[in-house]
């Protein structure tokens, strides 16, 4: 009888453990939308970032896709997908934004890269000022390196980060109206004080610069890195991409 029990409890243990690996390893489905006609440097980000998430689709078991056609916005294709990535463009036709806004706000999952977070004027897209949290307000130039401090260790997407980590050259923006004061937002990365003044021609001289968000009522993070092509060069910022596409695709939780 003893003996009928362990294996009773050796076979739970063992169905316990294999689900919740397969959980762990659950394949989901992932957009990318990118073009070829926008500026170089965000190009070139986006030529460097498509075989580098396709890798990762490889090692961690997910379904990974690009398109550079922006009228795959749309509903249909948007519900065969769990996560979608804007990784040098963001939409411009109504059709488009009403699709991607209908998707946000039924369960869809978002990373949008620097690019995606320029908009100088709310009323350009007021839902998506509101859902991004902020609009642009200005920007370091030249691209130059950067040390961002980590806001939140605790969030998936900071996994095994460490405290502070310097990225690779990029364009930093600042923001309007101020992050902190909106009680959906999450700051997770943020601008080292240490980097004041950052830039030449155009310079940020101080204060509170958050780099990489999530608003907490919808799956989304937004990072401001993704300008030129050496952005996928630190191995601590892979792997936040990493960390920050696997939580929004269900695993990292």
């Amino acid at each position: 009888m003893i003996r009928f029990v362990r294996s009773l409890c050796f076979l739970a243990a063992f169905v316990f453990a294999a689900s919740a690996a397969f959980g762990q390893d659950k394949p989901f489905h992932v957009l990318a939308f990118y073009t070829m006609h926008g500026e170089q440097d965000h190009v070139d980000f986006a030529v460097q970032a498509i075989p580098f998430f396709k890798e990762m689709a490889d090692r961690d078991h997910f379904d990974f896709k690009a398109t550079s056609n922006w009228d795959d916005m749309n509903s249909s294709v948007l519900k065969q997908y769990q996560v979608v990535l804007w990784l040098d463009d963001a939409p411009s036709t109504a059709m488009q934004r009403v699709a991607f806004q209908d998707y946000m706000e039924h369960g869809g999952a978002w990373l949008g890269f620097h690019i995606a977070g320029y908009m100088d004027s709310r009323e350009t897209w007021p839902w998506y000022a509101d859902f991004l949290g902020t609009v642009f307000y200005g920007n370091s130039w030249p691209p130059l390196p950067a040390r961002l401090k980590i806001d939140d260790p605790t969030h998936p997407a900071m996994k095994g980060l460490p405290p502070t980590l310097m990225s690779p050259a990029n364009e930093w923006y600042s923001w309007s109206p101020d992050l902190r004061k909106n009680p959906d937002i999450k700051v997770l990365m943020t601008l080292d004080p240490s980097n004041y003044p950052i830039g030449f021609k155009d310079t940020l001289s101080g204060g509170d610069i958050p780099v990489t968000w999530t608003n907490t009522k919808y799956k989304m993070i937004y990072t401001n890195m993704g300008h030129g092509n050496k952005i996928l060069t630190s191995p601590d910022q892979n792997r936040f991409f990493e960390n920050a596409l696997l939580w929004l695709g269900g695993r990292n939780k």
